[in-house]
């Protein structure tokens, strides 16, 4: 991915080395589920990791992004979050005539507050639509690389990408239009809506990498192969194999490898947002 260039966004906080805070357990992230297997599997219940907490945000103010420039991985961060900015803010205008809200994002060592409650870094990124941000230990990017098989920068931004793309869903009301219907459904229906979610913000980032390469050729050879690899590993399939040894496909709640690299495809195909409706699907 060629981001050196990048504008650098100015909404992103670093609170690594403050200290793990106190509270309850975060949401919404690519990592969540797979503390929710080990949950289960250890014969709890998964629900207390994958429903938000209530806890208030203990940081407000974001530090100048010159104090974190020196380091890559804020810099990359910054880089990639700049582009999605620029990219939905063009959508948001030209095809749904409103303004698009900048989400701010988080990076953090180990633990910090948010408010859907403690967000740790064995849950992965996450995004939280209580205070509409997104929260990032960078060590997940290591742990992407080298524990989910998942190398490369782009493989990296798909996943910014991925929780950009929730936040998008908060802003248009998708998400909340989901929580309620869940709440009147069963496990099995749930799962299946979190399921659509899940895919709708992969679909979401393949409409981002389309819209960025086409305006701002952002995209170097093998950077889709990166990001298509990235879904594939972390499918619920895949993570739920490696934590058990066998699959429970109604237990899904973030899609199988197949519909991740399907839906983040369909996206960056044609970088047609209108395509990225998966709730009006049968099956998905």
């Amino acid at each position: 991915m060629k981001w050196q260039s990048s504008r650098r966004s100015t909404n992103v906080q670093d609170r690594r080395g403050m200290g793990a805070p106190r509270g309850g357990a975060a949401v919404g992230g690519l990592g969540a589920l797979l503390l929710a297997l080990v949950v289960a599997f250890l014969g709890g219940d998964p629900s207390v990791v994958l429903e938000p907490g209530g806890a208030l945000s203990l940081y407000d103010t974001a530090p100048p992004v010159s104090q974190i420039e020196s380091d890559r991985s804020a810099e990359f961060v910054s880089a990639v979050l700049g582009e999605t900015e620029d990219t939905w803010h063009r959508i948001f205008q030209t095809e749904f005539g409103a303004r698009y809200q900048e989400p701010n994002l988080v990076l953090y060592s180990g633990a910090t507050q948010s408010a859907c409650g403690l967000g740790q870094a064995a849950m992965g990124p996450f995004y939280c639509p209580a205070d509409q941000m997104i929260y990032l230990d960078t060590s997940f990017f290591r742990d992407l690389s080298e524990r989910h098989g998942a190398p490369g920068d782009f493989a990296q931004a798909y996943v910014i990408a991925h929780e950009v793309g929730h936040h998008v869903q908060n802003l248009l009301g998708i998400s909340s239009q989901v929580r309620r219907a869940q709440q009147g459904s069963s496990r099995t229906q749930a799962n299946d809506l979190s399921v659509r979610l899940e895919l709708q913000a992969d679909c979401f980032a393949g409409v981002w990498a389309h819209r960025a390469h086409v305006t701002r050729d952002i995209l170097e050879e093998g950077d889709i192969e990166e990001a298509l690899n990235a879904a594939s590993q972390i499918g619920d399939d895949r993570l739920q194999m490696e934590a058990r040894g066998y699959v429970t496909p109604d237990s899904f709640t973030h899609g199988s490898s197949q519909q991740r690299v399907e839906w983040f495809y369909r996206g960056v195909a044609g970088g047609d947002i209108n395509q990225c409706n998966s709730f009006d699907l049968p099956r998905v």
